[in-house]
């Protein structure tokens, strides 16, 4: 978890500070091997905690489409992974704090994680969400993409009994690292979103617009190279657990 929180740490400056990944290592060990710690409990609790929503909901929200409204199957999938992804953004506390934590301009005012979330109380329970705009628009589309192009991604693959977990791992990487990279202007544009501790809400739009005028094009992409191979290996491992645990509890009821 600490390999995959330093490459995090990488890519939220590169997309702070628009800097190179070499430039965000230099910056990162400048401040020391104790800041890599810096940040690391809400990724902790927020994966945990979103993979479970992700599936869990995802399936429920299917079942309850498919048998007790009478959706086809093709619309529910797409209703059901757009719901997934917004009740995923219940947790955007999470990513909200995360974002503070490794921003370098906050290092000496918040001491750990929960003094951080403490100290969003004054400011009401709607700062906790900034940049809750961005976590909808890349959830939900997101979730779509994945649960409706997987199973189709698999069958790519050739079925033998000694393959079905390459299989689940390959899709599962390819489509991670798809969308991660597809949605990466928008998590730039969040994380410019949450590093604001008060003060005005800026829309979507505007921080976008603002970004894209200074950055241009390429500037919105900048730390996606690290955040693609990160994703293509973890979403890689997700699908793999995924389907083992669900192969092997549908086997149990069975």
């Amino acid at each position: 978890m600490l390999i995959i929180h330093f490459i995090n740490f990488c890519i939220f400056r590169q997309q702070l500070h628009g800097i190179s990944a070499l430039e965000a290592v230099n910056q990162i060990r400048s401040e020391g091997m104790l800041s890599l710690y810096r940040g690391i409990l809400p990724p902790l609790l927020q994966k945990s905690l979103s993979y479970s929503i992700m599936f869990g909901c995802y399936d429920q929200y299917r079942r309850t489409l498919e048998g007790g409204m009478g959706f086809n199957v093709a619309p529910a999938k797409v209703l059901a992974a757009m719901l997934a992804g917004c009740t995923e953004a219940l947790l955007t506390p999470f990513e909200r704090v995360q974002t503070l934590m490794l921003d370098d301009k906050y290092r000496k005012q918040f001491k750990n994680t929960p003094h951080a979330f403490n100290s969003l109380r004054v400011f009401g329970i709607k700062e906790y969400y900034r940049g809750l705009s961005a976590i909808l628009m890349r959830n939900g589309p997101s979730n779509v993409i994945f649960f409706s192009c997987r199973d189709k991604l698999r069958t790519f693959v050739p079925e033998h009994p000694n393959l079905g977990l390459l299989a689940d791992f390959i899709s599962g990487a390819c489509l991670g690292a798809l969308i991660s990279t597809i949605s990466f202007p928008i998590n730039t544009t969040k994380t410019h979103m949450q590093k604001t501790l008060g003060g005005e809400f800026q829309s979507f739009s505007k921080v976008f617009l603002a970004l894209y005028r200074e950055r241009g094009l390429w500037g919105m992409f900048r730390g996606v190279h690290v955040n693609y191979t990160r994703s293509f290996i973890s979403w890689g491992i997700t699908n793999v657990s995924y389907e083992y645990l669900r192969n092997h509890l549908n086997a149990r009821g069975s």
